[in-house]
């Protein structure tokens, strides 16, 4: 497969360095020689110092024989005039990121495509669905509905008060048990865990469950006393933060706090819900947050451009007694460290917009690709052909490779839990979860 990415900033560069170990023939573009300095030692790609818009540049990259041209440049005319050059001049698909919510709600949503833009990817978008899902359940850093809903992915953290700490998951997760715990991420060190292995205190687990067994997996983890979220506070005005508001249910109430004053006009104009209101502020002021009630708001969310300015706010946050809170990390590099200082649920619009691009390189029958980012985990649905290894005998027998489980599978449109003795049918979509193990490799399975 061959691919080319248009634009060497963060998202850029995640994205060609998670394509570096699949075995992928990728070409990153960027007029900016700096950013492109060292990657095509330090990965197996090529870089192009050139504007993506030149008819040169796309050429010398091989665009005619492109399967995926990707444009995340920061600029996005450059992005959309750049894919409409990919696809005229032989790219078989083409991916533009925007910013213009516009474009995705757009009554002719054809437009785009007709000119040779296959695929829009608007980062706010895809950051304010993973926030929403957060805030419905306080008690959880993550929440994902898997297969529409059937199954659900919810990443806890373990505290003291949890009933299942020290115990061999063989004897928590058993084939009549209506949880799967698919992965662990302890302290720097990611698990994918065995019958051996427990949770210890700090540790933070990703339970595949169904939704009816949500209420027993806060029972086990110890978090009854953690209360639903009726008030939100969150600080910065930005465009996830806009799409936060418009999404987020009726019964929650949203105070924006943003220290631009003329953000707050546009604000005001672009929110208009009786449940939404824009504060002229600074959120980092304790005397503005004590007066704002926040003693009385269930979750905190910052979305500042400063990764640092969120970490801090979302710390002052929890030692006012807000239980949930979410920080906006756009440098990468302070992902691990936002981690370690337990803050509560971490954003990357980079990360988020990178795993969805992701799933477009693999095989047809690969619906679903998500990359866990606290536990560098992959996270990857699979379909069953007829014939395929991974019919051919249960779950425990299969040899799956060390590092990769099975967390669930969809039949007949019902959502199923995986044990060691289930059997995967053909047509069945599986759910794979995978550390430090090629999703690539774990295709051939299902073939």
């Amino acid at each position: 497969m061959k691919v080319i990415v248009a634009g060497a900033g963060a998202m850029g560069t995640h994205l060609t360095k998670l394509l570096a170990g699949e075995n992928i023939d990728c070409t990153l573009i960027d007029p900016n020689h700096e950013r492109l300095a060292g990657l095509d030692y330090d990965y197996d790609l090529m870089t192009i110092t050139a504007s993506p818009t030149s008819l040169k540049a796309l050429r010398q990259a091989g665009v005619a024989k492109a399967d995926l041209f990707i444009a995340v440049t920061p600029q996005e005319t450059t992005n959309i005039t750049c894919s409409v050059l990919a696809k005229a001049l032989g790219a078989k698909k083409t991916v533009a990121r925007i910013d213009n919510f516009e474009y995705v709600n757009s009554d002719t949503p054809d437009v785009f495509s007709e000119i040779g833009v296959d695929e829009l990817i608007y980062p706010e978008v895809l950051a304010a669905a993973d926030i929403i899902k957060g805030l419905k359940m306080t008690w959880v850093r993550q929440r994902w509905d898997i297969f529409n809903g059937q199954l659900v992915l919810l990443a806890i953290k373990i505290r003291e008060c949890a009933r299942i700490l020290h115990t061999p998951l063989k004897d928590l997760c058993g084939p009549d048990d209506p949880y799967h715990i698919v992965a662990v991420k302890r302290g720097n060190e990611t698990i994918i865990p065995g019958g051996m292995d427990v949770l210890e205190t700090q540790d933070l687990a990703y339970f595949m469950t169904k939704r009816d067994f949500i209420p027993q997996i806060r029972k086990l983890v110890g978090k009854e006393d953690y209360e639903d979220v009726h008030n939100v506070m969150i600080m910065g005005g930005d465009k996830a933060a806009v799409r936060v508001a418009h999404t987020m249910p009726e019964y929650m109430n949203l105070k924006i706090i943003e220290q631009n004053e003329e953000r707050c006009r546009q604000l005001n104009e672009l929110i208009d819900k009786s449940n939404v209101m824009v504060i002229h502020g600074d959120g980092r002021d304790m005397a503005l947050l004590r007066e704002e009630n926040i003693s009385n708001t269930q979750a905190f969310v910052a979305l500042t451009g400063n990764a640092e300015t969120n970490i801090l706010a979302c710390l002052a946050a929890k030692r006012r007694g807000v239980r949930k809170t979410v920080a906006q990390v756009e440098n990468l590099d302070y992902i691990s460290m936002a981690e370690s200082l337990d803050i509560g649920t971490i954003v990357n619009k980079k990360t988020i917009a990178a795993g969805h691009i992701y799933q477009m390189l693999l095989n047809t029958d690969v619906t679903n690709v998500r990359f866990l980012m606290t536990s560098n985990t992959d996270v990857a649905e699979f379909v069953a052909s007829y014939g395929s290894k991974i019919t051919k005998k249960p779950v425990k027998d299969l040899g799956l490779p060390k590092g990769v489980t099975i967390g669930g599978l969809m039949r007949d449109g019902e959502g199923m839990l995986v044990s060691g003795m289930t059997h995967i049918q053909p047509g069945d979509s599986v759910m794979i979860f995978s550390h430090d193990v090629n999703l690539r490799k774990i295709e051939t399975l299902f073939k």
